[in-house]
């Protein structure tokens, strides 16, 4: 039996006017995209870093990105945020599991 499991991540975001279109970034990954509106440009974003995240895992190389971008691991988790990038976006990272190797040792 397969179960499913999803990872979420929020990752600070950069959205500005450039024209005709709102350019949307993640700095902490180096991922952009565009849309015709403020909202389209965070959708559009949020599905890039979706399928860049998801690339990484399959690929094999989550950690070396992470570390690359400037990633560590916190000793404890941040009382509060302490990034200047006021906005946030929610990235939900889907997989399946395979029931049978899903085990606690007790």
């Amino acid at each position: 039996m397969k179960t499913s499991v999803t990872f979420h991540t929020s990752l600070p975001i950069k959205i500005t006017k450039k024209k005709k279109y709102y350019v949307s970034c993640c700095p902490v990954l180096d991922v952009w995209f565009q849309g015709e509106t403020k909202t389209k440009a965070a959708e559009n974003l949020r599905e890039a870093l979706q399928l860049f995240l998801i690339d990484c895992f399959e690929r094999g190389t989550s950690d070396k990105v992470l570390k690359k971008s400037g990633f560590e691991v916190a000793k404890t988790p941040p009382k509060k945020q302490i990034s200047r990038l006021r906005q946030r976006i929610d990235v939900a990272l889907p997989f399946i599991i395979d029931d049978r190797q899903a085990k606690c040792q007790g």
